[in-house]
């Protein structure tokens, strides 16, 4: 068997899959990449055993067909370094050698057989959604840092794809803060939902494209399928339900400030290394027209505070904030300025952009933490 592909083209979809190999997998044969040759295209597949990656690749110049398996540190360092120029494969199908031959030299290794890598599970009759590439890489952007870490609540590991009516939310919570992304005009009629392990979900942002091109969602009760580009991308999910996120976002939270979202940034930058650094803790003091962002660690005689112009006309308020999630949310919004919605100081606070992605309504919710005044 012969084939002829570009480096940078094999390189590229080789570094992407290889994301998905895991070390200690169950199975040894795991920490190589499936090649298969036929039909003028390499299908080349990788996994972790609980998710499964195959990318699709057009060869212009093959001869013949085979199917085997590289241990995917083989291959990288084959190719690792190569400017790009054409490759040319030959494959032994009884002896399972292969030579790859480039401008200026030639590489020989052996591969192995197929024979014992694992087939995976597709969905045939699950439901099936259509998302543009762009909107779900953003979606997934935002969401993924506020899943938990805790191994005691399974299904708040994941992101939360809930469906209904035209709509689909992407949440992620670990029960002291919340994202979620609502997307609207969506061909969804019934309700439906599933939630996405994290390694998955962080696969998908790191490999989906940023534009309007289409991804196909297929999902049962146990796995989903994400097809976009070259990429098919099997997961199990995960199983449990997920807590009633809609409940725990405040209604009215009347007092809104309006503010740069840089500005704020970058005073909480300045004032969190002047912070207790167990607690984190940032204090918000609000008054007509200004923000003060301010910190203290007793212990050390540390304190720093920095003053932001902003929009507010209400009563004056103290709160407190986790200084490293407050970073993280403002760092996940793309919005030039930002709404903080707060009530109380004990009484979870929400923070919006200005200005929504088009079809998308993005909200992130800030549990807060307690001040001595």
């Amino acid at each position: 068997m012969r084939f002829t592909i570009s480096t940078s083209v094999l390189s590229s979809r080789l570094q992407i899959l290889s994301k998905v190999i895991n070390p200690k997998a169950p199975l040894k044969i795991l920490e190589n990449f499936r090649i298969e040759c036929r039909n003028q295209s390499l299908h080349i597949v990788a996994s972790d055993a609980e998710n499964t990656v195959t990318a699709t690749i057009p060869v212009e110049e093959m001869e013949g067909e085979a199917v085997f398996t590289v241990p995917n540190k083989t291959i990288l360092d084959a190719l690792k370094d190569l400017p790009e120029q054409p490759l040319t494969f030959e494959f032994d199908n009884n002896t399972f050698s292969t030579t790859i031959s480039y401008q200026n030299g030639v590489s020989r290794f052996v591969c192995q057989p197929a024979d014992d890598y694992p087939n995976f599970e597709e969905n045939s009759d699950g439901n099936t959604v259509n998302i543009q590439s762009g909107i779900l890489l953003d979606c997934l952007s935002r969401a993924l840092f506020a899943t938990d870490t805790q191994e005691v609540r399974p299904a708040m590991t994941g992101v939360f794809f809930d469906m209904s009516e035209g709509k689909l939310a992407v949440v992620a919570t670990d029960g002291h803060k919340l994202v979620r992304n609502l997307v609207t005009g969506l061909p969804v009629e019934e309700p439906k939902s599933f939630i996405l392990p994290k390694r998955p979900a962080t696969f998908l942002r790191n490999s989906l494209a940023k534009d309007d091109s289409e991804v196909t969602i297929n999902f049962s009760s146990r796995n989903a399928k994400f097809e976009f580009g070259e990429f098919v991308l099997i997961c199990r999910l995960i199983e449990g339900r997920y807590p009633n996120y809609n409940a725990v976002i405040p209604q009215d939270n009347p007092n809104i400030v309006t503010i740069d979202r840089k500005s704020l940034l970058g005073a909480v930058k300045r004032v969190m290394p002047f912070a207790n650094q167990s607690a984190k803790l940032i204090r918000l003091s609000i008054e007509s027209g200004k923000l003060t962002v301010s910190s203290e660690d007793i212990e050390f005689y540390t304190s720093a505070h920095e003053t932001v112009l902003c929009d507010y006309n209400s009563y004056n308020i103290n709160i407190g904030f986790s200084g490293e999630t407050l970073l993280e949310i403002l760092n996940a919004i793309d919005s030039e300025e930002v709404c903080l919605k707060l009530a109380d100081p004990s009484r979870a606070g929400v923070i919006t952009p200005v200005e929504h992605p088009e079809n998308q309504e993005v909200l992130m919710l800030i549990m807060p933490m307690l001040i001595n005044d």
